[in-house]
């Protein structure tokens, strides 16, 4: 195993990764919140086999929280994260305090990236400014890593498709590589947020897997009407009592709008959000018209 060099400064990480590229290197970065588990190691053993020197950051962004309560209960497990990093031989940690990335904090910077139509509805609906601070702390990192190929998990599809449009937008030189939803053995994709649900709540939280797969063999089945697509998620979600939905819609791959039918040249994606145990989740999975439903995805370890 290697020692990961860390950097809590914008400088030093920069003028690492300007020095890769330099020696003839390709540079994978993997954006995180820290709180590593088998999703993100999936990041970085991608990264790993496309890219010369990997670097991680880890940084909790507190301009995408909403709720300063949720903010300060988000886990932090620093020394674990370092951990992964060392087993899976990334080469750079880039973990600032937020000082570094917005030094009039806490006072908000003045300059913020907004997305507007991707981010519009859903996950922005919910939860308002969102993904004006994902957009801004993922702007600064772009332009603090330079050229490079950036991987992000399906998991949180929407904000995938806000980066992809960031980047076309300001033109940045990132690839932007999605990475297929990593999920436990019972179908709940694995997200750092898990680790507060209480035994009762994880197994009742499975419930997001089984309305996308229903929804999902629907559409194969033939179903074409998004709203029926919708109300079947709704259905399956009001059976578990410790779960509260949010939405479930399908909708169209680029544009994240719902279309007025699901067409066979058009992939579509079922995107879902619950609370469960006080804990909000989210998930998606594709669909397709008239096919049977894609293979599980890649699960990681057993069911906790």
């Amino acid at each position: 195993m290697s020692e990961p060099q860390v950097f809590t400064a914008v400088e030093p990480f920069r003028r690492a990764l300007d020095a890769a590229r330099a020696a003839g290197g390709r540079v994978g970065l993997v954006p995180t919140m820290g709180a590593l588990h088998a999703g993100h190691e999936s990041l970085i053993a991608r990264a790993a086999a496309e890219c010369d020197l990997v670097a991680v950051s880890i940084f909790v962004n507190p301009l995408q929280f909403g709720d300063p309560t949720d903010l300060e209960r988000y886990p932090r497990t620093m020394e674990h994260d370092l951990g992964v990093c060392r087993r899976l031989a990334v080469g750079a940690v880039f973990a600032p305090p937020v000082v570094a990335l917005y030094p009039s904090w806490p006072e908000p910077p003045s300059t913020v990236v907004s997305v507007r139509a991707e981010a519009a509805g859903w996950e922005g609906a919910s939860r308002p400014g969102h993904f004006d601070g994902v957009a801004t702390v993922v702007t600064k990192l772009f332009s603090i890593a330079g050229r490079c190929r950036a991987y992000f998990g399906e998991k949180d599809f929407q904000q995938l498709v806000v980066v992809r449009r960031l980047v076309a937008d300001l033109d940045l030189p990132v690839e932007v590589v999605g990475c297929p939803t990593v999920r436990d053995r019972d179908g709940l994709a694995l997200s750092s947020r898990n680790a507060r649900l209480s035994p009762e709540d994880r197994r009742a939280a499975t419930v997001l897997w089984r309305a996308l797969s229903a929804a999902s063999a629907a559409a194969a089945a033939g179903e074409d009407r998004p709203e029926a697509l919708a109300g079947l998620m709704a259905s399956v979600v009001a059976t578990e009592p410790r779960a509260t939905l949010d939405y479930g819609a399908a909708v169209d791959e680029e544009t994240l709008r719902t279309p007025p039918r699901l067409e066979r040249h058009r992939p579509v994606r079922l995107l879902i959000a619950a609370e469960v145990g006080g804990v909000r989740l989210i998930d998606n999975a594709p669909a397709a018209l008239g096919r049977r439903p894609a293979e599980r995805p890649a699960m990681a370890g057993a069911t906790r």
